[in-house]
């Protein structure tokens, strides 16, 4: 029977590159952007063995993919189709039929989208060629901290996109938020929840902003990080009880709206949860397609050059030679089996834990859970570890007494 498969397709590609994004990406010209179009197509048709899986979700990231013509788009879904076959339902699933041109069956199909970048028409187009899912990066709702993000848009501006995904058909839509930026008040960050509820989204990502080394915020924000972790006050980031405020109101908010929390930083309305990201949460083989990407398959981790050029080599052994290899161990896989269940509201399962590894959690760690269950950090229930509120706060210490 086949392997179900995930698909992920890098797309490099901005109109301007944010200063605290630490991604593979940023602008490029038409010429470049074509070649790389091309490039993708190469490798997707070059995959091995396809015929062994059975694929349940495309991703396209980036960078901005939708400040690809939307052609290119089109084009790279048909090469998808044409290479690999999708779930349909319990019984085609278990029969393994192809899926027909232009039908991805019962995946879900993602595009990552920039408000200002995708209109009325390129939005319809996206739903033509199959896509069923957006997530939009509107991070705040606010025009000031847009613009010290860096970002190319106005509040007005995702409106407008966003109204124009819901005239296109979109009713999967997932909005990306971002918390603890500098100058952002705990006032300031319920009125982006407040703006963006009010839209009744059926996703919302919300993430507290990390000053990643080697961005423009590293340098102007690094010290008062520092300063933050150690207690003090810092003067340009919110403090650390403001950012306490922020996370504690956007669960209260987002659940009161009828959103449910099913990750640290992830919440849906039912139905809505999304599918690639609970993939790697539970382990599901994944293929990364383009610059940097990275694929897990047969318990070895894959990634592709980070160097365009090498990228875009029309030799089928150039992509092959730059691409790192590396074989996880017993070991690895248990320490990522705790990580990624562990960021999972319903935690992790004892049962399928030992069903993964022959091997009982309790024999892995020992007395590691019932220690976080005495400091109030972990709970068991029903054969499964979950975080408690005050261990996701503390989640990254948590995961730490999970590495082996």
């Amino acid at each position: 029977m086949e392997r179900e498969l995930e698909l992920y397709i890098h797309i490099p590609f901005c109109i301007r590159k944010c200063a605290y994004c630490d991604f593979l990406s940023g602008p490029a010209d038409s010429e470049i952007q074509e070649q790389y179009t091309e490039a993708l197509l190469r490798e997707i048709e070059r995959f091995p063995d396809a015929e062994q899986y059975v694929v349940c979700s495309v991703f396209i990231g980036g960078g901005t993919p939708s400040v690809l013509p939307k052609e290119a788009i089109g084009r790279i879904l048909e090469t998808v189709r044409q290479r690999f076959r999708f779930v349909r339902g319990n019984l085609d699933r278990a029969e393994g039929r192809k899926a027909k041109a232009g039908d991805f069956g019962d995946a879900e199909i993602t595009i990552e989208c920039n408000p200002g970048t995708a209109d009325l028409e390129k939005l319809m187009y996206y739903r033509k060629v199959g896509i069923n899912r957006l997530s939009l990066g509107l991070q705040s709702a606010d025009d000031r901290e847009l613009a010290l993000l860096g970002r190319i848009h106005t509040w007005q501006t995702f409106l407008e996109t966003y109204q124009a995904a819901l005239s296109a058909g979109f009713t999967n839509i997932n909005i990306d938020l971002m918390s603890g930026l500098p100058g952002q008040s705990v006032a300031s960050w319920e009125r982006t929840l407040d703006r963006v509820l009010a839209l009744e989204p059926a996703h919302i990502s919300a993430y507290s902003l990390i000053i990643e080394e080697g961005t423009p915020f590293y340098e102007r924000y690094r010290r008062d990080e520092e300063l933050r972790d150690k207690g003090e006050e810092p003067e340009l980031l919110p403090s650390e009880e403001a950012e306490r405020q922020m996370y504690a109101m956007t669960e209260e908010k987002l659940m009161k709206h009828g959103m449910y929390r099913y990750e640290i930083s992830n919440y849906a309305k039912r139905g809505f949860a999304c599918r690639h990201n609970d993939g790697y949460w539970t382990g599901v083989w994944y293929v990364g397609f383009g610059l940097g990407a990275s694929s897990l398959l047969n318990h070895v981790r894959y990634r592709n050059t980070e160097r365009m050029q090498e990228y875009l080599s029309k030799d089928p052994k150039s992509l092959a030679e730059h691409r790192t290899a590396e074989f996880l161990t017993p070991e690895d896989e248990m320490e990522e089996f705790m990580f990624l269940g562990l960021r999972k509201m319903e935690g992790v399962s004892e049962g399928e834990f030992e069903h993964r590894f022959h091997r009982t959690i309790d024999e892995v760690y020992g007395g590691i859970p019932d220690q976080l269950m005495q400091k109030g950090l972990l709970q068991y229930c029903g054969g499964r570890y979950f975080l408690t509120k005050e261990g996701i706060s503390l989640s990254n210490y948590v995961m730490s007494e999970f590495i082996l």
